[in-house]
């Protein structure tokens, strides 16, 4: 079983934090989000903190910046506690709003750009935001004013737009040096969830949890000095927030910001930007080697592959290994609940134990239950219960949702995973995504990450449709630009890959890429609707 190091276990204590929860901890760990930007600025005064297109920051620039904008904000009476929306993409300006925002003890709501207008209406009136600073690209989406009674100014980046301030009139003369003091457990951003099923829910992240998440990657990753770190996920998302925006703070490394996701353009700036680190979705990974020659980059700087949010194909892992020999490959689970990850693929373990999602990270406890909530056996399916320093004390102003997902101080995933005795976990599926065919439970990621090895599957989706006598069959939707691909072929594919039983019955194939919320998850609600519509 892989242990972590002395160093590591050593810095850990229990303590008793939010609702009595009892907590491992680390002790040497910086006592909010404003005292690690600090340090990372002492530390690194003359290294790049950001690169966002033809734009540069040292840790020195982007701390004047940062206070300039933390200035207009209090000249706007923002106060500890407030609540500033960022809809934003991935440019510098989220960053620099964000830390001003937490300069003056305020909380970031930030926002993916994707939301419709009825989600963003509601985001806005349940967080109460008394700014929100957009992009160009939301503009036409933005609720009418008299729907968000605590809505008192908007500021637009890169344009003009009637009805809002352009954003150079945020950035005051002189900037804010101080810090208002804030507990660690104070909420410092509140992320809503995707709400594939019912409105969204602000969970609510404070500096404790966030500052618990970027000491859990720079020790899992064993990240130094320098590092790179290219954000092609949203930063709205957690996993961009935590995991590469975040923890390029407390690392003093660099975050370059891409805006929109391009394979070419992709491994153009890993390769001119000496990028160290990434962490993506595996259909990023699958669609440049798809579409790229790898020899044509220099991508010797590039060490970590993270991955998440879904399983990558084990024919997308050998082709990476064997391409990119020295890319170490870490596949990460986590939730916007449990602020980014709490298991990881150990480094080293990358190829041999790809089938898993990791061990629990040094501070996470996890258990895994039966439906009344008891531990189930080693190597026996159950529902995944997550305790940590890194797991949100609830959802903003919603107690019955906070009371039905949290119990104990665990949050309750919903996801069905299994541990074997190495204490690698392994997930199956989501609680609400298991298919009873005939009186077999089908785990339907299995099936999806089984297809995705095919040659001609960009992407699928497999969910259940009613059966009068077994219960349910199987439906796979299947994004392919191969117009050869039929159904038999997939259903031959299938059964030389797992029991005959697993197969799909039925099978959809699309040209386009299938349909994803704002976070980027695939929305099987909708794809259940396009079969009721038929």
């Amino acid at each position: 079983m892989p242990e972590w190091s002395s160093a590591i276990v050593d810095r850990i204590q229990m303590e008793t934090h939010f609702d009595g929860r009892e907590l491992k901890c680390f002790t040497d760990r910086p006592a909010d989000l404003n005292a690690m930007f600090a340090a990372a600025v002492a530390r690194a005064p003359d290294d790049e903190a950001v690169v966002s297109g033809e734009t540069r920051f040292t840790y020195t620039s982007f701390d004047h910046v940062v206070g300039r904008i933390a200035a207009g904000l209090k000249a706007n009476g923002i106060v500890k506690g407030d609540r500033v929306a960022l809809l934003i993409s991935n440019r510098w300006e989220f960053t620099a709003v964000m830390m001003g925002c937490l300069r003056l003890g305020a909380i970031a709501v930030p926002i993916n750009i994707r939301e419709s207008a009825p989600e963003l209406e509601f985001i806005l009136q349940q967080c109460g935001a008394r700014i929100v600073v957009h992009g160009m690209d939301v503009a036409d989406r933005l609720p009418e004013r008299r729907a968000l009674p605590a809505l008192e100014h908007i500021y637009c980046v890169g344009g003009d737009v009637d009805g809002s301030q352009p954003f150079s009139d945020l950035m005051a003369d002189a900037p804010f040096t101080g810090v208002v003091e804030v507990d660690e457990e104070d909420v410092a951003v509140i992320l809503y969830t995707s709400g594939t099923t019912g409105q969204p829910k602000g969970a609510t992240l404070t500096h404790f949890n966030i500052v618990h998440s970027t000491l859990h990657f720079e020790a899992a990753m064993e990240l130094g000095a320098n590092e790179r770190s290219l954000l092609c996920v949203p930063a709205s998302h957690v996993t961009g927030l935590i995991a590469t925006v975040f923890t390029s703070i407390h690392t003093a490394g660099c975050a370059v910001m891409m805006e929109t996701f391009a394979a070419h353009e992709f491994l153009t700036l890993v390769a001119d930007e000496k990028v160290t680190l990434t962490l993506m979705v595996p259909a990023m990974y699958n669609l440049f080697l798809l579409r790229c020659n790898l020899a044509d980059y220099d991508l010797a700087a590039w060490r970590i592959g993270g991955y998440g949010g879904a399983p990558m194909a084990q024919s997308t892992i050998a082709e990476l290994s064997e391409k990119l020999p020295n890319l170490c490959l870490m596949n990460a689970y986590g939730a916007t609940e449990l602020t980014s990850a709490v298991t990881i693929l150990p480094i080293g373990y990358g190829v041999s134990r790809s089938d898993s999602i990791g061990v629990a990270m040094p501070c996470a406890e996890i258990r895994l239950v039966d439906e009344k909530g008891q531990d189930v056996p080693e190597g026996e399916h159950g529902e995944l219960w997550i305790k940590s320093p890194m797991t949100v004390p609830g959802y903003w102003n919603n107690p019955e949702r906070t009371q039905g997902e949290f119990q104990d101080g665990y949050w309750k995933s919903g996801d069905m995973g299994s541990r074997d005795a190495e204490g690698f976990i392994c997930l199956h599926d989501r609680r609400k995504d298991m298919i009873i065919r005939g009186g077999y439970n089908i785990y339907s990621v299995e099936v999806e990450n089984a297809l995705m090895a095919h040659p001609s599957v960009i992407e699928c989706a497999a969910i259940g449709r009613p059966d009068p006598v077994l219960g349910e069959k199987m439906h796979v939707f299947i994004h392919t630009t191969d117009t050869t691909l039929d159904r038999d072929a997939i259903r031959a594919f299938a059964k030389s890959k797992m029991a005959d039983y697993k197969a799909p019955d039925f099978v959809t194939f699309d040209p386009e890429p299938l349909p994803r919320n704002a976070n980027g998850k695939i929305v099987k609600n909708t794809l259940r609707a396009s079969l009721q519509e038929s």
